[in-house]
């Protein structure tokens, strides 16, 4: 900005001196004329002379201020103030009437060049505007009007504007005497001129850029710089001739040609376009040289710029931040602009110019360059998520080695305080058992995640053991029964009138007080996990207010948990409610709760067991030992695959030996040696090698899941015995195998109490038992106690207490005629066969005689009761019982309960409380109502059997039509209790026969 006022000063000056010049000239000229007149010359050599020199200062002083205008930021006055800063233009009008040789010609040169007003400045678009004289400080300098009209000024109008004040000021040179031409001649030009400055005036109308048509301009500046010459007159003339027919054919009118990135200096198109824009060509050379090198590096050959867009290019000041314009913009000013574009675009084409081999190598080393700091750059983010993800990992593993750390330590503290609690329930068990105590049942299912997943209706399954409640049919207990389901109100009003005749007896108090010494609980989380099938603990330690419901109804009284398979969480309750649990610890229960646990169980007790081997994990062992297992015992018909955790016989498989292509040849070697020469090693070994050959073919082949609701095929039976482990037994080798089931007490203070025992009846899966016959008939119960004796003295032996059931199987032994009795399976849990006998001993009022087999309940009574003394003891009688324990029906869901017992009424289904005989049933869901229980008492067990197959007889065909029959188990049932009824009738035959012998 510094510059600003020192070029307007000079300007002003210079402006002033033209004044003083132009003073002294007309003196001069007006003295030459009175002396021309007098017969002396006029000096035109003077004259000339002094407009030329003026010419010149003007130029100069000109380019500079446009120089420093260029360059700056101008500056405007405020709205309010321009009236006040704007000074009226003044314009030099000599007074040339007393010129009669000049005044004709002056008259046509400023009819040519119509007259202009400068008007106040408003606005600036561009660094270059046209520029006024205004008075401050007492000297003229330069200031920047602008149009009223146009509010974006055009710059062209400067350079016009310039040039009609030159041309204003300099007379033509053909007026020399010289160089005097024809008035026609100048009649001509001086036509020619008005019509150049109207054509430019009406396009400075239609705002295009003024320098594209005005070539009146560009000839004065080139008859400004060629007055020294002797053709200047000529050469004028001509080039006005050119443009005007330039100007007809191509719309271009300053085109100049490059080549191989050079400029012809001396070529006529550059020359004329260097002349016509030389007030503003500083900014054009700044162009020119870029423009040049960009052709140079590409090697284009050549090139026609548009002098035009050059001069609009390098005009606008601002190139989006550069000093030069970008190759984008230096592109556009070209003619060729799609040929020049597609060469610089041709990919290696910069390496073909100048410089190309350093821009080459350049290029190479920044791509090196930039690839190894990329490689790096790369590694370092690597690393740095590396780095993430390990202290991310770090701070997990840490933090859960933190909460696994304090989770032992709970669960630690949880089991020193079971075996404190345990100590004292065995020290006081005696007194605990004869005073009055509160029994809280929790029939949980604490199976692995998976199987609880995959198995169907898993609340129903742990709510079977419902008939828990008759325990109060002790007067000194109180039943607390958490539930795994909400429960309704039919069932509630079912269960309650049920407790309420103990016995059958409800004249007495206490069996009045029955329904008021039990409660039903349903954890909240329940209805927070509902498709989790989470045991029955986890829901009850996760429900804080029915723990703290608990914890206040047990307040001040003697109590104990009673649970069923054991579950880590089983600890953490018992440790919230501060009561002992009646069972082993779920480690010991898991552990010799299997079924290779109870194998090796069996093995310590000394009872007879199935041939086996048990922990069996991968399928090589499998063939293995099947292989070694039936070269050792030829005579078992079928093979038993059990999975280690089960409750029954449901994850078993199959497969019988008759459909092995070598049993034929292995069973004559077996006669051709004998039983005792086949004990030998060296006999065995080819029927050994022969069934390795045949096992794995013969299993894939016809081996078969027992109950394929549970497993669909012997592949997805075989992954799950894999995965779990399991156990290979050999099937009674005999027609007829019975299976009876055995509950007992191993209480606390180390004595054994046999609770139930029956004959299993099953479904339609041998090894699945659906109920049983009460008390059983099959083995003599002195035998079968000491079996239970014997077990249950290696059971504790192992810190095993609280209930457990015990499966044996019965048959006669072809080879000796004897009965054997093998022990198949032991679980350490409340069982559903116990539940059930103790609603079966609630509805009687009877009691198991172990040492006599038989279950006695009190006489019928004919007369009053007080007939017989208070302390008399009531005669007993015996009665057979049939359990239903897992009846399950599709159709029953289509009845609700109370209609289901009116059905059963009209048919004679029911109870009779004084005989002690009849059916009771009992109920799992409130929901879908498909599972049922039901209990058949009758004075001999053909009755029983007799009243159970009737009973379900009637039902399906209530239930059920000819279109839909239903999925059920009863078919199945009531064809084993017809063979039972075959085998009972066979008996009493064969007992009737021997007395004739």
């Amino acid at each position: 900005m510094a510059g600003k006022p020192k070029n307007e000063d000079k300007m002003g000056d210079v402006l002033l001196q033209v004044q003083h010049d132009l003073r002294q000239l007309k003196c001069n000229i007006e003295k030459n004329v009175s002396a021309s007149d007098e017969g002396a010359t006029l000096d035109v050599q003077a004259l000339d002379n002094a407009i030329r020199r003026t010419q010149r200062s003007l130029m100069k002083h000109t380019e500079d201020y446009w120089k420093t205008v260029n360059k700056q930021q101008l500056i405007l006055p405020t709205i309010a103030d321009l009236q006040k800063q704007t000074v009226k233009t003044h314009k030099w009008k000599p007074c040339l009437e007393s010129l009669p040789d000049v005044h004709s010609q002056r008259k046509k040169f400023h009819g040519a060049l119509p007259e202009r007003k400068v008007k106040h400045p408003r606005n600036i678009s561009g660094p270059l505007e046209s520029l006024q004289v205004t008075e401050a400080k007492g000297k003229h300098f330069l200031d920047l009007p602008e149009d009223d009209l146009e509010p974006v000024f055009q710059p062209r109008l400067l350079c016009m504007s310039v040039e009609h004040k030159i041309m204003s000021l300099q007379p033509r040179q053909d007026i020399h005497p010289s160089k005097i031409e024809s008035d026609s001649k100048s009649d001509k030009d001086s036509k020619w001129k008005m019509d150049s400055e109207s054509s430019c005036v009406r396009k400075v109308g239609e705002r295009q850029p003024l320098w594209t048509s005005s070539p009146t301009k560009s000839k004065a500046s080139e008859g400004m710089e060629q007055r020294d010459t002797k053709a200047s007159s000529s050469f004028i003339t001509e080039g006005h001739q050119n443009r005007s027919i330039e100007a007809s054919v191509s719309t271009t009118r300053y085109p100049f040609t490059i080549v191989k990135g050079q400029i012809d200096l001396t070529a006529a198109d550059f020359q004329h376009f260097k002349l016509s824009f030389s007030l503003c060509w500083s900014n054009v050379v700044d162009a020119l040289e870029a423009l040049n090198k960009l052709l140079r590096d590409f090697a284009v050959p050549v090139a026609v710029v548009n002098g035009e867009r050059l001069v609009e290019l390098c005009l606008k000041s601002y190139y989006g931040g550069r000093k030069t314009p970008s190759a984008a913009a230096l592109l556009s000013v070209l003619e060729n602009q799609e040929e020049v574009s597609g060469l610089v675009s041709r990919p290696g084409q910069r390496y073909r110019g100048e410089s190309g081999t350093e821009a080459a190598a350049i290029r190479i080393q920044s791509c090196w360059r930039r690839y190894l700091a990329r490689t790096a750059y790369l590694c370092h983010c690597r690393r740095k998520w590396a780095v993430h993800v390990i202290s991310l990992a770090w701070v997990m593993h840490t933090e859960r080695c933190r909460v696994k750390r304090a989770l032992q330590a709970r669960r630690f503290n949880q089991l020193e305080n079971y075996r404190s609690r345990a100590q004292h329930l065995a020290a006081n068990w005696k007194h605990i058992r004869s005073s009055k105590r509160t029994i809280i049942h929790i029939p949980s299912l604490g199976f692995s995640q998976r199987r609880r997943l995959n198995t169907r209706r898993y609340d129903v399954l742990q709510n079977i053991q419902i008939s828990r409640l008759c325990d109060v049919r002790d007067d000194n207990v109180e039943v607390i029964y958490v539930c795994p389901m909400h429960l309704g109100e039919d069932i509630l009003e079912y269960y309650s009138s049920l407790l309420k005749c103990n016995g059958g007896d409800t004249r007495t108090s206490q069996a009045s007080s029955c329904s008021r010494r039990f409660i039903i609980l349903t954890p909240e989380a329940v209805d927070h996990f509902p498709t989790h099938n989470m045991c029955l603990f986890t829901l009850l330690k996760y429900s804080p207010r029915t723990l703290k419901r608990i914890r206040h109804l047990i307040q001040g009284k003697q109590a104990y948990i009673v649970g069923g398979v054991g579950h880590v969480d089983d600890l953490a309750v018992a440790d919230e409610l501060d009561v002992p649990i009646l069972g082993p610890e779920p480690a010991v229960s898991q552990l010799h709760g299997t079924k290779s646990g109870g194998r090796r169980m069996f093995s310590v007790a000394g009872v007879d067991i199935p041939p086996g081997q048990g922990d069996v994990y991968s399928l090589n062992q499998l063939h293995e030992t099947l292989a070694d297992l039936m070269t050792q015992n030829i005579r078992v018909q079928r093979w038993l695959f059990k999975v280690n955790v089960q409750r029954g016989g449901r994850d078993t498989a199959f497969c019988d030996v008759c459909h092995l292509s070598c049993y034929s040849w292995a069973l004559q070697r077996y006669h051709r040696y004998g039983p005792d020469l086949w004990s030998s090693k060296m006999i065995q070994e080819p029927v050994l090698l022969r069934y390795l050959d045949d096992v794995p073919e013969w299993l894939a082949r016809y081996a078969r899941p027992a109950k394929t609701s549970r497993f669909l095929s012997w592949s997805s039976f075989l992954k799950a015995f894999l995965r779990q482990g399991g156990v290979v037994e050999a099937y009674p080798p005999a027609e007829s195998v019975t299976h009876l089931t055995v509950d007992m007490l191993l209480e606390p203070g180390g004595e054994v109490t046999m609770l139930s025992c029956g004959d299993r009846l099953h479904g339609s899966c041998p090894l699945d038992a659906v109920g049983s016959t009460v008390p059983q008939t099959s083995v003599h119960p002195d035998t079968l106690r000491s079996i239970c004796m014997r077990v249950a003295q290696a059971c504790q032996q192992h810190l095993i207490v609280g209930y457990v059931s015990v499966g044996l199987a019965t048959f006669v032994d072809r080879g000796t005629m004897e009965q054997k009795v093998w022990a198949f399976d032991l679980d350490i849990a409340y069982s559903d066969h116990l539940a059930t006998t103790q609603m079966l001993l609630m509805m009687t009022g009877g009691t198991l005689n172990w040492h006599t087999g038989c279950l006695e309940v009190p006489a019928p009574v004919k007369g009053k009761c007080s007939e017989y003394p208070a302390a008399a003891t009531h005669p007993v009688v015996s009665r057979y019982a049939v359990i239903g324990i897992h009846l399950f029906h599709s159709n029953l869901s289509m009845l609700y309960h109370n209609v289901f017992f009116k059905i059963c009424n009209v048919h004679g289904i029911g109870f009779n409380k004084k005989q002690k005989q009849g059916t009771v049933f009992a109920l799992y869901d409130s929901s879908e109502r498909c599972s049922i229980g039901m209990i058949a008492v009758s004075e001999d067990l053909q009755g029983a059997l007799v009243t159970f197959a009737r009973n379900l007889s009637v039902i399906h065909q209530e239930i059920s039509s000819s279109k839909k029959q239903g999925e059920t188990n009863f078919k199945d049932l009531i064809r084993n209790i017809e063979d039972v009824l075959q085998m009972v009738t066979q008996n009493k035959n064969r007992l009737k026969d021997k007395p004739a012998d």
